[in-house]
């Protein structure tokens, strides 16, 4: 942001335009990414809290899965519209009109900004109205049964409340990336935590008016008063989300006025690139579609059934990491690999886009590797609050498998960053079509053999297996691509890693049997104390096995911190 945020500038310090080396870069992407991660922490936080109290208000079975798939659908919906054109095309496109425009890209922005809000205004209306057809797409066809009957009139009037979500979803991520190409990347971060404080606050109500989730409660319908209450609110949340980020968007320099002359203006050249990121989405969103059908059908399909929900809310821990780290750093990195792209150097996106992946991989294996030994108290201290007795057991196995698909997936989502800076969408298109036919065709055949209960796991195998295939691919063909990624260098440092990973994680998981004797179902808090101490022994074990074997990367980014708690200690 500018020194004075009340001055308006048309030079972001998002876009760069000196050439810097990659070893600098690097640090001012880590800088610019602590702001986004600290805003992530807190909205990761508020929304565990969240999940914490949708848990103990709706339980894990089917009154779950019909609130998750009504609540969710609106966010896959508008990630299959607009999602991938506006996070991954628009950001290159907007560096490089405020590099090269005359007006610093203000006339772009605008006419974009006005196309969408065009867009998903009227799509919106529409899905409003399609409900009942949007939501078969999702349900399995278990629910067209008469027992079922209640809770797929629940699902349709939910997705009623929720799919105008789609519009401010839209905008929300627009104006996002508008303010990141700016150079103002901490507001996007931070915005999320104001709709969690409203769920949070939905929620309570919900649990004062109607009680704690039961085990037979959990697998009834909602009344049409829950609906609107658990409805309306979460649609409330995401508007405040987007309403938040405007007045950033006037401090970083840009004044919003409606432009509809869309003919002439470079706008041909972003839809062109975005129709094969359309396509992409497309793909990747009718594999989401195939995995949320198969969910939808394991709590209804025997007692302890495990599905949509159960996954969600899994990925949604396990994914901490990802969200915290390698979205920081991916989100910060990208104008600075599509300025390397524009200026005709491979050389140096290869190396900044490589010190990036070694970077996240320095928080995500450890953690993934950590997760399967404190899986139990993971979901204990998350979902242990609920009256059915048998909710935390049914996160467990889901949890423990998850950690080898965030792996892979974080290698192959920061290669896609090298091939948006590079605007080869066609090439990730293809990638994706690979991607998501391992997802549908392993998820498929999974949960075809797999009881009501592993459905979720059978599915998180699936999920494994696609980003197996997807970080295999797109490493190669970027790698090719590009004319090398330091490959020698990352098969030495992913050596030390293994190493430094497998040692600290065997001394986490002994320290972990000594504490079984608290129970195996132990009080929320104890099972938060007894993680926080294998967590702690694990990262000190890390930190230090990292110096033994000159695994530089963890220091890079421990030294800073301790360095701060030094400053701040006081002094003898």
């Amino acid at each position: 942001m500018n020194a004075d945020p009340r001055t308006p500038t048309s030079e972001p310090t998002g876009a760069p335009t000196d050439e810097v080396a990659p070893e600098d870069a690097a640090r001012a992407i880590r800088a610019n990414s602590v702001v986004m991660a600290v805003g992530t922490v807190f909205s990761r936080l508020s929304g565990f809290i969240r999940a914490a109290l949708l848990v103990t208000a709706l339980g894990a079975g089917v009154r779950a899965d019909v609130f998750a798939l009504g609540n969710t659908i609106p966010n896959a919906i508008y990630i299959l519209l607009a999602g991938g054109i506006f996070n991954a095309v628009l950001v290159p496109q907007l560096v490089r009109a405020l590099k090269n425009d005359e007006d610093g890209g203000e006339g772009y922005t605008n006419r974009i900004i006005t196309l969408a809000a065009l867009f998903l205004g009227a799509v919106t209306l529409a899905l409003v109205a399609a409900a009942p057809w949007v939501m078969e797409l999702y349900l399995s066809a278990k629910y067209d049964t008469a027992a079922l009957a209640e809770h797929k009139d629940s699902a349709i009037a939910l997705a009623r409340y929720c799919l105008p979500q789609v519009f401010f979803y839209g905008m929300f991520v627009l104006v996002g990336q508008v303010l990141n190409a700016r150079g103002t990347f901490g507001p996007m971060m931070w915005a999320p935590i104001a709709n969690n404080v409203i769920a949070v606050a939905v929620l309570v109500a919900y649990l004062v008016l109607y009680g704690r989730a039961g085990e037979v409660a959990a697998q009834g319908a909602l009344s049409p008063g829950q609906e609107v209450l658990l409805g309306v609110g979460s649609t409330l949340g995401i508007v405040a989300q987007f309403l938040i980020l405007l007045p950033f968007l006037r401090r970083s320099g840009f004044l919003y006025r409606p432009r509809f002359d869309f003919r002439g203006t470079g706008l041909g050249h972003t839809l062109r690139l975005g129709s094969w990121t359309v396509l992409f989405v497309v793909v990747n969103q009718i594999a989401w579609t195939v995995v949320v059908n198969l969910a939808s059908s394991g709590p209804v399909s025997g007692e302890g059934g495990t599905g949509f929900a159960v996954y969600s809310y899994s990925m949604l821990i396990v994914m901490l990491p990802h969200a915290i780290v390698t979205v920081s750093l991916a989100t910060a990195a990208l104008p600075r690999l599509s300025s390397y792209a524009a200026d005709g150097r491979p050389d140096l996106l290869a190396r900044s886009l490589t010190s990036t992946l070694r970077t996240c991989l320095v928080v995500v294996v450890p953690f993934a590797a950590l997760v399967p030994v404190l899986a139990w108290d993971i979901a204990n201290v998350v979902y242990g609050f609920s009256d059915d007795p048998e909710t935390v057991g049914s996160f467990v196995p889901s949890l423990r498998l998850f950690g080898i698909g965030l792996v892979l997936f974080t290698v192959h989502y920061l290669m896609l960053r090298g091939f948006y800076a590079l605007e080869r969408t066609r090439t990730v298109f293809f990638i994706q079509c690979a991607v998501a036919g391992t997802n549908v065709v392993a998820a498929v055949l999974l949960v075809r053999e797999a009881s009501a209960v592993d459905t979720s796991p059978a599915l998180v195998i699936a999920y494994a297996t696609a980003y197996l295939v997807g970080s295999v691919v797109s490493y190669a063909v970027l790698r090719r691509t590009l004319g090398g990624l330091d490959s020698t260098r990352m098969l030495r440092f992913a050596i030390r890693l293994v190493a430094v990973v497998a040692l600290s994680t065997a001394l986490a998981w002994l320290v972990s049997l000594g504490l079984d004797a608290l129970g195996q179902q132990p009080n929320p808090l104890v099972s938060l104390g007894r993680g926080a101490v294998v967590g702690t022994v694990d990262l000190v074990a890390l930190v230090l096995l990292a110096r033994l074997f000159r695994l530089g990367e963890v220091g890079e980014l421990v030294d800073p911190v301790l360095d701060t708690v030094r400053r701040r200690l006081p002094r003898r």
